[in-house]
């Protein structure tokens, strides 16, 4: 799962300070800083500017909060700066008139930042022409959620406000099921594990996540589908959307993605012929309501050639780098879960 970093330009926060969060007694510029995941000298700079409330008045950045204070944090967009539309070809596994869902190649960033204003999904879906949802800004144009550079994979972008708005209340929700396949160096202690931690900024670098006291709780639940001499391939199940999340519970355990560089897991890549620059995470299945018909929605997207030839060298299965879905091999579908929100009696058959 995987996302791009901080509290996205334009959003706004509103959340309740209560016993039982653990926020009350906290310094506000703490507490906007995290719960907005902002670093402390922007959340200080939304206090002086006006930009955040509590109980519908400013206070300074010292205030401390009291179980009952509702906060409101507008966090600004960036100066502004035109999205250039680009041709560049998507691999579009499912298109109607109020949605549509990527199969996103490895090493194309999902929306422009400083650094990357060009070149990315979204670039490439305004260049295409179409109507997409707000999102939020033009940066994040029908963006419902997000993956990492180096990740693969399915992505959901809403076309209509409406749309959007339904299928973000559906994810947060947890009605959303995503479920990625990741090589883990090592071996876990049991065929199934759940990692339930929190995730949060690093303070010593901005631009990673870690496990953190004062971070959003998260969970991941972890199949293993197989057991090689150096890793495991795992199935994945998020409920929660945090930033690098997959990746920092697999490293909070000592198991980092196979090729990860940020998070442990980059040594050894020639030892499983993975490619510079990629590591071993690919969205694969996802599945939702439509947000418009209610119709059930299950989309596939079979393991990249550059991901089936690695785990074709780390099995010693050679047939597997020229195998039309080599996750079927390791039974990466096999499940008797329905959709989520709705009871197996639904006989919903494309979900069962």
């Amino acid at each position: 799962m995987n996302a791009a970093s901080g509290a996205p330009p334009g959003a706004e926060h509103a959340f309740a300070v209560t016993e039982e969060s653990g926020d009350a007694g906290e310094r506000l510029d703490l507490l906007v800083s995290r719960r907005c995941e902002l670093s402390r000298t922007q959340a200080a700079t939304l206090i002086a500017t006006g930009r955040v409330t509590v109980n519908d008045k400013t206070e300074k950045a010292s205030y401390r909060s009291v179980a009952g204070d509702r906060l409101h944090v507008v966090v600004p967009p960036p100066p502004g700066r035109d999205i250039v539309p680009e041709n560049i070809p998507l691999d579009i596994v499912y298109e109607d008139e109020y949605l549509l869902v990527v199969d996103k190649a490895a090493g194309m960033v999902v929306h422009p930042a400083p650094g990357n204003w060009t070149g990315t999904l979204v670039n490439a879906l305004i260049g295409r022409g179409e109507p997409l949802a707000d999102g939020g800004s033009e940066e994040r144009a029908g963006l419902v959620h997000r993956l990492d550079k180096d990740t693969s994979g399915l992505l959901i972008v809403a076309k209509t406000d409406a749309a959007h708005r339904s299928l973000s209340a559906a994810l947060a929700a947890r009605k959303v099921t995503r479920r990625y396949v990741a090589l883990c160096w090592g071996h876990l202690a049991t065929d199934k594990l759940t990692v339930e931690k929190p995730i949060g900024r690093d303070p010593r670098d901005r631009t990673k996540m870690t496990i953190v006291a004062d971070g959003r709780m998260s969970r991941t639940d972890f199949v293993r589908l197989g057991r090689f001499d150096s890793a495991d391939l795992l199935r994945a199940h998020l409920h929660s959307g945090r930033t690098h999340q997959i990746r920092v519970h697999l490293s909070s355990i000592g198991h980092p993605v196979v090729g990860d560089d940020t998070y442990g897991g980059g040594g050894g890549r020639r030892l499983v012929a993975l490619p510079v620059k990629r590591h071993f995470l690919h969205a694969a299945w996802l599945r939702f309501r439509h947000p418009v018909t209610g119709a059930p929605v299950d989309l596939r997207s079979p393991l990249p050639a550059d991901l089936r030839q690695s785990l074709s060298v780390v099995s010693l299965m050679p047939e597997l780098a020229t195998h039309q879905d080599p996750l079927d091999v390791f039974g990466f579908y096999n499940t008797d879960e329905v959709l989520p929100g709705h009871q197996p009696d639904d006989h919903d058959d494309a979900l069962e």
